[in-house]
């Protein structure tokens, strides 16, 4: 998808997607950094878009590891959809049922949750939702790593973990702040 298609999705859709523009590659590469691939088992991906992340993950992923992207954009799983590794599996769902695809595939924990969910256009109580079931879902070590366009979720996310890291990408359209967050 171009990024004038992904622009006309974004203004056809604005409910649904958060960014206007796919993540530039400094912003993948800042939530990617902090993920050790050599002892990745599972990692789920909330709001992959085209998959600019995904795409990723599976270059750094082992190859016996799984990768739970949760979509519930139809036009982005279609195009998720064409990416062929037998890893990835797509799930036209909300971030709030993971407990039941985690059980579907016999995963009892997660190692890393990457999100681009954009929690300013969620309702809190889904946003708690979803950070109490994270919480739950993660391994002990685990992390949970989110970008945003405002500082807006650091309570929310301070609320939920002991240990929130904050940077900045300015070379993202638009520019993002980098969650990394863990017990």
């Amino acid at each position: 998808m171009s990024k004038k298609d992904f622009f006309s999705a974004f203004l056809k859709q604005t409910k649904n997607i958060g960014a206007i523009a796919p993540s530039s590659r400094f912003l993948v590469k800042k939530m990617l950094d902090p993920i050790d691939f050599k002892t990745v088992k599972c990692i789920v991906e909330f709001g992959p878009g085209t998959g600019s992340i995904t795409h990723e993950l599976l270059n750094l992923m082992p190859k016996d590891s799984v990768l739970l992207a949760f979509e519930i954009n139809a036009d982005f799983c279609e195009i998720l959809n064409e990416i062929k590794d037998p890893r990835l599996k797509i799930i036209s769902d909300t971030a709030e049922n993971i407990e039941l695809y985690l059980k579907e595939n016999n995963i009892e924990r997660v190692d890393y949750i990457v999100s681009s969910l954009p929690f300013a256009m969620i309702p809190n109580g889904i946003v708690k939702n979803i950070l109490a079931v994270v919480k739950k879902v993660l391994k002990p070590a685990g992390m949970f790593m989110q970008y945003q366009y405002s500082l807006n979720a650091y309570k929310k996310l301070k609320g939920t973990f002991k240990n929130v890291e904050i940077s900045f990408t300015p070379i993202n359209i638009p520019p993002a702040f980098v969650f990394v967050c863990n017990d």
